[in-house]
């Protein structure tokens, strides 16, 4: 059974060429306890941050240069075609969240976001990806 610490101890990645928003979500984060956050703010470093430590939660922003939101999302189909990790999109353009959705993402949030709402889906996020990892590990879930 996930608890509230293993929550905390989700592995989170952060994607966001905006270096405030960046330092905003990591403060955000560290104030209700999370442990392992990570971010970047080239899009280009998604997939081998990804393989590197394996996150079960990654928060992505869309409009970014070099590589967008979508092609990252595409990358990471490419190393986890499970659907593994989650992936919560965060756009100001409201209009992205379908093509969001379709693209793979778990969940969007629109900027600027309610404070409790993110914490919320972060939480809910990271506690089914969890335990979706250990029924898989439990031998309860097929292979995909």
């Amino acid at each position: 059974m996930t608890s509230s610490s293993d929550i905390l101890h989700g592995k989170v990645l952060i994607v966001d060429d905006q270096e405030a928003n960046v330092l905003l979500l990591e403060r955000i984060l560290r104030r209700a306890g999370y442990v392992f956050i990570t971010s970047t703010m080239d899009s280009g470093e998604v997939c081998g941050l990804h393989l590197k430590n394996r996150y079960d939660l990654i928060l992505l922003d869309l409009q970014m240069p070099g590589m967008d939101g979508f092609q990252v999302m595409e990358g990471l189909k490419e190393l986890e075609p499970n659907g593994c990790p989650a992936v919560l999109v965060m756009s100001g353009q409201p209009a992205d969240k379908l093509r969001s959705l379709q693209a793979g993402a778990k969940d969007f949030i629109s900027k600027p976001f309610e404070l409790p709402d993110l914490l919320t889906r972060i939480h809910n996020m990271l506690e089914e990806c969890l335990l979706h990892g250990e029924l898989h590990n439990c031998g309860d879930l097929p292979e995909q």
